[in-house]
């Protein structure tokens, strides 16, 4: 057996007792870990200097590590402890992708009574076939599947079953509306103004969400004013109002909850369905997968449209940033890599996102969940349930997390590589040359190499 190791000394207090080493040489205590966690959070912000004093600032949470941890790290930085508050108003959102589950039937498998073969999985097994012309016979038209906590089979909704293994992140309604409750739940505690949004919802955006938006007058840019002038026009403000600077501006009270947190309400059956129907088309994995984050990120931004907040943070690590980085490149977007991983994303035009999280590792943001009891509701990735071929997403996850256990430099390497990428690509020269799904410039334009092959 190998023999017990000292303790180590924390390295930046120098007395007391190591409670993590986050790399080889770098052994923290407790609080000396949280101090380095906060500042690193705050430079990250004052570094880049494009959240303005008093500017509403939606926060797009999951309910993960990474978003938790950004959502405690704005709760303790708008304190009237905190050595440099901060001077955003926040907001939270969270798009709910929780949608029932079918019976894990293969698809060859006949049915009894017709002999035919289903297509699709069955969600109703037994007399409440999923086939309308089978309903009520009493014959099943598939073995018993599997039952929630009411002992109701999990697709009672009696919606078509017409979405393969694996086409989105699934549970029964019941698990449904537990996993929604604990999230409002967790929103609420905040104090923070929040908005539970459905994936349905993404149906009735409206076309403009395919647009970039007119940039406002208030953000920086050549014709926004300059941080130092927001920040003097924000004090000059506070002290017209009467106010000495420590609080900031009221929330809406349509933004603002009230009272515990209601039953959720899922949205209609037909909804459900249409949005099943729309997963089914992407044929594979990655494609659904890629679905899944493009609606996404269309509710949260027009979610922040809607309500008036000016930027939006993501929760984006930088594991999950490394990982995303080779993921785009595998999937042909590396002239975009800039945007869909770089700390500002101004491709929305009036909302711009921006990703403060992205210094930290999973190691770190795992360490300081543990050690000061960040609340965290974690809800099963897309692929979990595949048996079959994993999406590109998760086999380059698999690749960089491997190769992080021989070599720990692995994926900061990675990441200090995107670091030198330019946006300049993914401008669009125009709207004609600008792609509907996610606002970047059309890679069309293959150079010597795309002229000599014919690209169009």
């Amino acid at each position: 057996p190998c023999p017990r190791s000292h303790p180590r000394t924390c390295m930046k207090c120098g007395q007391g007792t190591a409670a993590l080493v986050i790399r080889v040489g770098d052994p923290f205590c407790r609080g000396c870990f949280r101090e380095y966690f906060v500042h690193k959070f705050r430079a990250m912000l004052g570094k880049n200097r494009v959240i303005f004093p008093g500017e509403k600032v939606l926060l797009a949470v999951s309910g993960g590590p990474a978003s938790s941890a950004m959502v405690r790290q704005v709760q303790e930085g708008l304190s009237r402890e905190a050595a440099k508050r901060l001077r955003f108003v926040p907001g939270l959102v969270y798009v709910e992708a929780l949608l029932p589950v079918p019976c894990p039937i293969p698809s060859p498998t006949p049915c009894p009574v017709t002999h035919s073969q289903h297509s699709i999985p069955c969600t109703v097994p037994g007399p409440g076939c999923c086939h309308p012309a089978q309903q009520g016979h009493g014959t099943p038209c598939c073995p018993p599947g599997p039952k929630n906590e009411a002992g109701n089979a999990t697709a009672a909704l009696a919606l078509s079953p017409c979405l393969p293994e694996g086409a989105v992140r699934r549970q029964s309604p019941e698990q449904r509306e537990q996993t929604l409750a604990q999230m409002e739940t967790l929103l609420q505690a905040t104090g923070f103004p929040y908005h539970l949004i459905h994936l349905e919802e993404a149906l009735e955006l409206p076309p403009s969400i395919l647009q970039p938006g007119p940039e406002r007058s208030g953000t920086s840019g050549p014709s926004g004013p300059s941080y130092k002038e927001a920040v003097d026009s924000f004090i000059q403000q506070q002290r017209q109002d009467g106010d000495s600077g420590t609080s900031l501006p009221a929330h809406s009270t349509q933004d603002t909850p009230a009272g515990p947190p209601a039953t959720p309400r899922l949205p209609d059956a037909a909804q459900t369905q249409e949005l099943l129907r729309g997963f089914e088309a992407a044929g594979t994995a990655t494609a659904r997968e890629e679905l899944l984050q493009m609606l996404r990120t269309h509710l949260i931004v027009q979610t922040a449209r809607d309500r008036g907040y000016a930027k939006v943070m993501m929760g984006e690590s930088l594991t999950r940033v490394a990982i995303k980085l080779l993921t785009n490149l595998s999937l042909g977007r590396g002239a975009f890599l800039a945007v869909d991983t770089g700390f500002t994303d101004r491709r929305h035009g009036d909302v711009m996102v921006v990703r403060p999280m992205r210094d930290y590792t999973a190691k770190e943001i795992a360490f300081y969940n543990r050690f000061f009891s960040v609340p965290t509701v974690i809800v099963p990735p897309l692929f979990t349930k595949v048996g079959r071929v994993p999406c590109i997403h998760q086999l380059v996850e698999r690749f960089l997390l491997g190769l992080q256990e021989e070599f720990p430099s692995t994926i900061s390497t990675v990441y200090r590589t995107g670091e030198k990428l330019s946006p300049e690509p993914a401008k669009a020269s125009s709207e004609s040359q600008r792609c509907l799904l996610c606002l970047c410039g059309l890679d069309t334009d293959g150079g010597e190499w795309g002229g000599q092959w014919g690209a169009r």
